[in-house]
């Protein structure tokens, strides 16, 4: 059997990147550094993916055939990059550091023995991220020929936080929402796609990635902060859907952001595949049996916030062809309020931080320090007025 190797045994890898390859054939192997998921993998060799829709049943799809190694066992970690015939990569930044260099030494290894080379999907929603691959990666990333191809992606599947009770029931389990697209970089493969369906190879992959950015996730963050705003006492993204002034709100941000991209991005998109888009995101997130919570869709406000992610950033994209984003900049301003907690009534430490700040600083202040937005330069001081409207 061809192997496929993924980094990352978490939700994106399980329900989506690794079961495409699994149900297309591969052996798929999952390296991860929680050790009790490891053990769970290797005892069942499948786990479960339930798609959940609104008046329709759940559809299990049971995923077999993996295996998983321990992501701190160096060698194991080595042997199966060797052996690959892919691999992807989905841990969040933070926790590429110490996947990086790994994959270097074992895409070295191939290099030495003569393997072809690698072809990497970077599942991992990041602006530039072949670029930052490959000068992690060093000499095996850049030579020539290279050992490995970046395959950049633009990730939209939603996948919410498991319940307890769920979880309990079967700890390997997932819940998911039916959309399986998963659009990469057709530029970026050095061997020929992979036979997965619902791929979906574009040639302008940065704008599909912006897209993901100041549509999907400016409208997802969008909702929660306007929904929590109109009523705090819900907890379903679903519920402030059903809110008209919500639904309106996130449907001027969309338009919005929709005009921007099609500025920057004419060659790529047309306005009506923008607006069915924006009315496929819409329909989406009113699916109640999907069961995701305002906590999970809007927290850690200050990423959310920052300059170049998903509100503020499709502001500026918006403020660069001299287009509104008044209804994207009312979204910002809400998030400024968010406290939907967990379902233990928690919140992200980096979300009390900023409250703290807020009682010290005044909202204006504390934007203008999240955000990185400058109260000298008259465009971005606008911007910030227009947030606090």
């Amino acid at each position: 059997m061809p192997r496929f190797v993924q980094f990352g045994a978490g939700n994106i890898g399980r329900s989506f990147i690794g079961r495409l390859f699994a149900e297309a054939g591969f052996e798929v192997v999952f390296v991860d550094v929680d050790a009790s998921l490891v053990e769970r993998l290797n005892a069942r060799r499948g786990y479960p993916v339930v798609v959940k829709q609104t008046g329709r049943h759940d559809e299990v799809r049971a995923v077999q055939g993996v295996r998983a190694v321990n992501g701190r066992d160096t060698d194991a970690v080595l042997a199966e990059v060797f052996a690959a015939d892919y691999a992807a990569t989905s841990v969040g930044q933070r926790a590429l550091a110490s996947v990086l260099p790994v994959l270097a030494q074992g895409l070295a290894l191939r290099r030495e023995a003569g393997r072809p080379a690698l072809d990497v999907i970077i599942a991992e929603n990041l602006r530039g991220g072949a670029e930052l691959f490959r000068q992690a990666l060093g000499g095996v990333a850049q030579g020539s020929p290279p050992a490995v191809g970046l395959i950049e992606t633009s990730i939209g599947k939603m996948v919410p936080l498991m319940p307890r009770e769920a979880l309990e029931q079967d700890p390997l389990q997932l819940f998911a929402e039916p959309y399986d697209t998963l659009i990469v970089d057709r530029k970026g493969f050095v061997n020929p796609l992979p036979p997965l369906a619902g791929l979906k190879p574009v040639a302008d992959v940065l704008a599909y990635v912006d897209r993901k950015l100041f549509m999907h996730n400016m409208s997802h963050a969008a909702a929660a902060y306007l929904g929590w705003q109109a009523d705090p006492t819900l907890v379903w993204l679903w519920q402030v859907m059903e809110l008209p002034q919500v639904v309106a709100g996130v449907s001027r941000a969309l338009a919005q952001s929709a005009a921007a991209l099609l500025a920057a991005y004419p060659h790529a998109f047309t306005a009506a595949e923008l607006d069915e888009h924006a009315q496929d995101l819409l329909a989406r997130y009113r699916n109640q049996a999907l069961g995701d919570t305002l906590h999970r869709v809007g927290r850690d406000v200050p990423r959310k916030l920052a300059r170049e992610d998903r509100l503020i950033g499709a502001c500026l994209l918006a403020d660069r062809f001299g287009l509104p984003c008044d209804a994207i900049a009312r979204a910002a301003g809400a998030a400024l309020s968010f406290a939907a907690p967990d379902e233990n009534d928690r919140h992200l430490p980096a979300d009390e931080a900023l409250r703290a700040t807020l009682a010290v600083q005044g909202r204006r202040a504390a934007l203008a320090a999240v955000s990185g937005l400058s109260e000298s330069e008259p465009h971005e001081a606008a911007l910030l007025s227009a947030c606090l409207a």
